[in-house]
């Protein structure tokens, strides 16, 4: 995102000079006017590049700032912040605290932009990786008001709500991602090793084969035939698939679809909703418009669908319906949220019921992963002996139709 240094004056006429990033000298001048800053000037800045590793390869090799690292972050700098310790001074203390070279090049830079005249959100801005667009506005909206340690405490839990979502979900997707490996991996075993050993028996008797058997030998003897033209064909599926959903509307239909999942897109949609309830809750107690909080939520679901849903709740909002009927026209939400809904919109209170729903969510969620198991593994036994039974029949049949030949002679 480019940067421009501008000048302004405020409420008091005093002459304010400063860099800010933005995708344009309009959006610059808004952002300032939405600050009580009066632009004067507004003009291109050069700005230092962020923070970069001397090479590539040490790129690839070097720590990553990851999910815990920013959790930390915003719970020491919420520390220092209601300590009374200044900007600057607590970034200096958390850089040379932190053992995480990228973190400590991060915090450099982002001490740097601020010497330069930027705000912490458009210096922390910088790092797109690191940061997510609603952690930004969060800091934006602390920086307007005036609440920023309040701000930081917030995104902290937060963050900490979001990653134990993601950890729940994909903890109910191992068990049944582990076993449909183990059966792929076996299905691939038996077809390269142990039904040719039996095909070698079976042109021995010279006898008519029953049809099971003579699909399962050759399908056996093609995948010996052709296994790297399998793997080939399966690497370059599995990379279309990944570019496919690398695109907007693939991403869209693939988030669409593990919603439909049976039992396990259930689990995913509530995780989902849950995520949404707590942004909109802490977006809502933090002082943003509804509009603006729809937006930036919207950002943060990590599922495309929710979020084209979300998007028109938002443009319904804007047109001036209730949050209730936009609510209801999206179908995305239970009756009981629905209902919860109209109770905190006419109370007033919505960020509080938000958070009840939240919190609903994340109780279902849970009792649903406990139960997960009992649920999916009728499903499992029931395919895998379905397997056995098909490989079963199609190797033994034939040794129990030469034996019964055998003993009548």
């Amino acid at each position: 995102m480019p940067s421009f240094a501008y000048k302004g004056r405020d409420h008091g006429g005093q002459m304010i000079e400063g860099v800010q990033d933005g995708a344009t000298a309009a959006a610059v001048a808004d952002l300032l006017f939405g600050r009580g800053i009066t632009p004067v000037e507004i003009t291109t800045a050069r700005s230092a590049p962020a923070f970069k590793l001397e090479n590539p390869l040490a790129e690839m090799f070097a720590e990553k700032i990851g999910e815990v690292d920013v959790m930390l972050f915003s719970r020491q700098i919420y520390t220092l912040l209601k300590a009374g310790v200044p900007i600057m001074r607590a970034l200096t203390g958390l850089q040379e605290s932190t053992s995480n070279k990228a973190m400590k090049g991060m915090l450099q830079d982002v001490r740097g932009s601020l010497d330069s005249g930027r705000d912490l959100s458009a210096s922390m801005a910088r790092h797109p990786k690191i940061f997510s667009n609603f952690y930004l506005a969060m800091v934006r909206v602390g920086e307007m008001t005036g609440r920023l340690e309040e701000i930081f405490l917030r995104l902290y839990h937060h963050m900490e709500f979001e990653k134990f979502m993601r950890d729940q979900v994909k903890a109910a997707l191992r068990y049944p991602t582990f076993v449909m490996i183990a059966m792929a991996v076996a299905m691939t075993v038996i077809n390269i090793f142990v039904i040719p050993a039996f095909a070698k028996v079976f042109k021995g008797f010279n006898a008519e084969l029953p049809i099971l058997t003579r699909l399962l030998l050759a399908f056996s003897d093609f995948t010996v035939e052709y296994w790297p033209v399998i793997f080939g064909v399966l690497a370059v599926a599995g990379w279309g698939i990944k570019a496919w959903i690398g695109t907007a509307r693939g991403r869209y239909l693939w988030d669409r679809s593990k919603l439909r999942l049976p039992i396990a897109g259930n689990i995913v949609r509530k995780a989902t909703l849950a995520r949404f309830s707590r942004s909109l809750a802490l977006a809502l107690k933090s002082g943003v418009s509804i509009v603006q909080a729809l937006t930036t939520t919207a950002m943060t679901v990590d599922n495309a669908f929710i979020a084209s849903r979300i998007e028109k709740m938002r443009e319904s909002v804007e047109r001036g319906e209730s949050i209730l009927r936009s609510a209801i026209a999206v179908g995305i939400f239970t009756p009981v949220v629905l209902q919860m809904v109209a109770v905190g919109e006419e109370s007033g209170a919505l960020d509080d019921m938000l958070q009840e729903v939240a919190e609903m969510y994340q109780r279902e969620v849970e009792y649903e992963l406990k139960t997960l198991a009992q649920q999916i593994e009728p499903i499992l036994i029931f395919f895998l002996g379905i397997l056995v039974l098909i490989l079963a029949l199609g190797v033994f049949l034939p040794i129990w139709d030469l034996g019964k030949v055998a003993l009548k002679k």
